[in-house]
């Protein structure tokens, strides 16, 4: 049965997902199959999909086709988007207009760039921290990356390594032949940002907990690890995630985890994130959601968005999170949080900050959902695509009646 609310519950299962599918599109009695004569239409779509990249439109570099089946009921014989359609990908080693272009080709249509979300793209609401000379990890178009997030003043891994030769001393090959002088011209560094998972973890582990360590002054040494620590910003909390090889591969959530774990053996004291982005962080649906708004707003469909559909296929993430967000949103209705009328979602929200903050009891959240996913798995609602079959269930639900109308 259909949930009310923003989000609409659909479970992975035969026969019980498509019943409850098309109760959540608004079939009544029997479920019509493929030779349906379609009703009574709306003319304007009042729901939206918020669509997961690997493992369920993709597999590594190759289209699933059942996806391209799905798309051909999203797009109309003009090449629009019949309902408004967001990408939430906890990639984010690329740009998003790249990613919006990698996307078009695959899927044989125009994306916009303002319908990709990338892993980091909430940072940009994090404005108190983008004249911050931050330190960089990741890979990619890393400096290009930051500075469309906002940050102007950023210094990569291996520049510190450069300018800090010394700091770098697990690879034999890379240590220096002789010991440099010291620097003293180095601008202290002011906070770390977190892209994705880098190439040498071992380096990027070592001087971020340098910088971390000496409070933004790597050349030099305190005899006490400050505390708290530099602010911290990262993105992509996935531990695992799907590519074309049968097991996952470890994710940027593995590299946050071991940064943690050093970080808590050398201080005893735990690290503390100033923002968490990507799936399941609420602050990434939250973003989401309000781009979708736009792209109804954009279209002139003033017809409210009243529900959500999550499709994504890793449970820690893409499952727990629109369970989290969902949470969120009614413990938001309950405390006196206003409904827009012209939208159907939430106008009265906290803050990007607060809203991290709600979510940081615990300080890695990728390790956090592995406690209770299970209660959450069981909650409402969740879309979840396991298995490339799953996939073709979404034409089902795509048959919506209002379709017809455009």
């Amino acid at each position: 049965m259909a949930v009310p609310g923003l989000f609409a519950a659909v479970r992975a299962a035969p026969g019980p997902w498509q019943r409850v599918a098309c109760a959540a599109v608004g079939f009544r009695g029997r479920c019509p199959g493929k030779g349906y004569a379609v009703g009574s239409a709306q003319s304007q779509p009042t729901f939206g999909f918020l669509l997961d990249i690997d493992g369920v439109l993709v597999r590594g570099h190759t289209v699933i086709p059942a996806a391209l089946k799905a798309f051909r009921r999203l797009v109309n014989a003009q090449g629009k988007l019949r309902v408004p359609v967001v990408f939430v990908t906890n990639a984010g080693n690329i740009l998003q207009h790249d990613k919006a272009q990698e996307l078009s080709a695959l899927l044989g249509f125009k994306v916009e760039p303002d319908q990709v979300i990338l892993s980091h793209s909430p940072m940009k609401l994090f404005s108190q921290y983008h004249g911050k000379r931050m330190i960089v990890s990741g890979q990619g178009p890393l400096v290009e990356n930051a500075q469309v997030l906002g940050f102007k003043n950023v210094v990569t891994v291996d520049e510190l390594r450069m300018a800090f030769p010394v700091l770098d001393m697990v690879d034999l090959q890379r240590r220096p032949k002789t010991t440099p002088l010291p620097r003293n011209d180095f601008p202290a560094i002011e906070g770390v940002l977190l892209l994705g998972e880098p190439v040498r973890w071992e380096t990027s582990l070592q001087l971020i907990m340098d910088v971390l360590l000496s409070n933004g002054n790597p050349g030099t040494g305190l005899a006490t690890a400050p505390y708290p620590h530099l602010p911290v910003l990262a993105s992509n909390m996935d531990l695992l995630w799907m590519a074309e090889a049968k097991m996952p591969r470890f994710g940027h959530g593995t590299f946050l985890l071991c940064l943690e774990t050093i970080y808590r053996k050398v201080t005893g004291k735990e690290l503390r994130y100033k923002g968490l982005m990507g799936k399941p962080s609420i602050l990434t649906y939250q973003y989401a959601e309000e781009l979708i708004r736009r792209q109804a707003e954009r279209r002139g469909w003033a017809a409210p968005i009243q529900k959500l559909y999550a499709v994504g296929d890793n449970p820690m993430s893409d499952v727990y999170g629109a369970n989290l967000f969902n949470q969120y949103l009614q413990m938001a209705k309950h405390e006196g949080a206003e409904e827009l009328g012209t939208s159907g979602l939430l106008k009265q929200r906290p803050s990007a900050t607060q809203s991290c903050a709600s979510i940081l009891a615990h300080s890695n959240l990728a390790s956090s959902c592995t406690q209770d996913l299970e209660a959450h798995l069981e909650m409402q609602p969740i879309l979840l695509i396991r298995e490339l079959r799953i996939m073709e269930r979404l034409t089902t639900l795509l048959q919506k009646p209002e379709l017809a109308a455009f």
